[in-house]
């Protein structure tokens, strides 16, 4: 007897390897549906760069499965069910998404299908544990990072899927709408889109990242991380494939590296907890802390925003992400620790601003990191942490290799000089602020509110 076909709703998880909703749907139904819903709700807030990336991605994926992509345009409740119909579907198969917009349009579509008696199946997620499942002892949620890391850790996760294009009979679309060209901003070059092109970069990295990844990974002026982000963030490779790879390592370097993909688990499971923080203080206490408003801090956000500063580290990791839709860690977190603490602007500007240039820019990764730098998220005591633009240029950019690359205005200057300029270029700014003194204005801010 023929089973009947089923749909598999791609969302996060734009791959065919290890792909355990994949490997689910094949289990219920020989002949597949590929879906992909084009969500104004998702395309609308996000920036070119990133919608340009999901569109080479979907290419990628199309081309993977022989040009039998099915890319509807709408609302996801109507057009799934819809696609589902057309094919007398029994089920609809998803990674599960435990984002707040996720949830909550996931839990509409799942009623809209069940009212045509169409299954509704979650398999996986974007993440090696699911959100929710890692908990304390009594059920809470962790609230740090470190101890969330150990018991993480101690979770485990499955094995990789074995996947493929050829596990099931893709069934031909009907009615796909041709993806929009949306080009990245000029003078702009994305990563290479896909699962394949995500595996390429992993297999480099695993060549000869690994062994310096622990030493590395805070430089900037050194191709001393995974640039895996963006592919991470669309599910072009799953993060257990990775933590498969490093299985058994104990390299520094592979240890480290397994501590950045839980600080990105960490903060999915916060986000999936308190879906509230994606726009609101994780610390309440904060939202009495003073913010900068008005016509002076918009132009000073502007002048953040362009990477005129007046301080290297800071303008060069602005324009980085103007030029690439891309920003190095330990940059992301000098130029936030600037916007909040050295010009006293709200983290919700940075926030957003972020995502509307990153090519990797997550909703739980970018805002829970944001409130972090400014002291209202999940650590215990960051009120006093705030970077020195300065110290931290001349450390994490000691020959000045990185500055430069970004501010052509300073590729004259020669060495970490290029940090604490005694001369400055008549076309490069004098700093905006005395990093002192406003260090000395957060502290006090920040004593107000926790009263310390």
């Amino acid at each position: 007897m023929t089973r009947a076909p089923v749909v598999l709703w791609f969302r996060r998880d734009l791959r065919l390897g290890d792909h355990a909703a994949l490997l689910a749907a094949a289990e219920h139904g020989d002949r597949v549906l590929a879906l992909y819903v084009l969500d104004d709700a998702l395309i609308r807030p996000a920036g070119s760069p990133r919608v340009a990336f999901l569109l080479g991605c979907l290419r990628a994926l199309d081309e993977q499965l022989g040009g039998r992509l099915m890319v509807v345009e709408g609302e996801p409740a109507t057009e799934v069910v819809k696609a589902a119909r057309a094919i007398g579907a029994s089920a609809v198969h998803v990674s599960a998404d435990t984002a707040p917009y996720g949830r909550r349009r996931d839990a509409e579509v799942a009623k809209a299908l069940a009212e045509h008696g169409i299954e509704w199946v979650e398999t996986g997620s974007p993440y090696a544990v699911k959100p929710g499942r890692v908990t304390k002892p009594d059920g809470d949620p962790y609230r740090v990072f470190t101890p969330f890391r150990r018991a993480w850790g101690r979770h485990g996760w499955r094995r990789p899927a074995d996947t493929g294009p050829s596990l099931v009979d893709w069934l031909e679309p009907r009615g796909s709408v041709s993806l929009p060209e949306v080009p990245a901003p000029e003078g702009m070059t994305l990563p290479e889109p896909g699962e394949e092109a995500a595996l390429r970069v992993w297999d480099a990295f695993l060549g000869d990242g690994v062994e310096t990844y622990h030493e590395d990974r805070d430089r900037p002026d050194l191709p001393g991380t995974t640039r895996l982000s963006p592919y991470l963030r669309w599910g072009c490779v799953h993060p257990r494939t990775l933590l498969a790879d490093l299985d058994g390592d104990t390299r520094p370097g592979a240890e480290a590296l397994r501590g950045e993909l839980c600080w990105r688990e960490f903060h999915a499971d916060v986000l999936f907890h308190r879906p509230e923080t994606a726009r609101r203080n994780y610390d309440r206490r904060f939202d009495a802390m003073p913010c900068d408003t008005g016509k002076a801090a918009q132009v000073a956000f502007e002048q953040w925003c362009e990477g005129r500063t007046g301080y290297p580290i800071v303008d060069a990791g602005m324009r980085q992400l103007l030029a690439e839709g891309w920003m190095h860690n330990r940059v992301r977190m000098v130029v936030a620790s600037f916007l909040v603490k050295d010009l006293h602007l709200p983290w919700r500007w940075g926030a957003r601003h972020f995502m509307r240039h990153l090519v990797d820019g997550d909703l739980a990764s970018n805002q829970l990191n944001w409130q972090w730098v400014a002291g209202c998220g999940t650590d215990a005591a960051p009120y006093f942490r705030i970077f020195n633009p300065l110290t931290q240029g001349e450390k994490f950019d000691p020959s000045g290799d990185y500055v430069r690359a970004y501010v052509p205005e300073l590729r004259e200057v020669s060495g970490k000089a290029v940090h604490k300029l005694r001369e400055r270029p008549e076309d490069y700014p004098e700093p905006m602020v005395d990093h002192a003194a406003e260090r000395q204005v957060a502290l006090e801010r920040y004593g107000a509110v926790t009263g310390r």
